[in-house]
């Protein structure tokens, strides 16, 4: 049975989907790296409602916790 071909997120290029396709689904390091720069510096966003609403005060009493307990 052949390997499954899927092509690379980022070039398009054709990648086959094995063990020997050391940076799969990318065709290369450098097409990972492009992609992961892309998600660091917020290119890539996954859509959904804005938030005006400041940080909930679960988190912010788990802060408080925490900054009591380093004292």
């Amino acid at each position: 049975m052949a390997p499954k071909v899927v092509p690379c997120p980022h070039c398009g290029k054709a990648v086959e989907w094995s063990p020997a396709s050391r940076w799969r689904p990318f065709c290369s390091e450098r097409c990972k790296t492009i992609d992961l720069g892309a998600w660091a510096t917020e290119s890539y966003r996954i859509p959904g409602a804005e938030r005006d609403e400041p940080e909930s005060d679960e988190r912010t009493g788990a802060t408080e916790r925490r900054e009591r307990r380093d004292k």
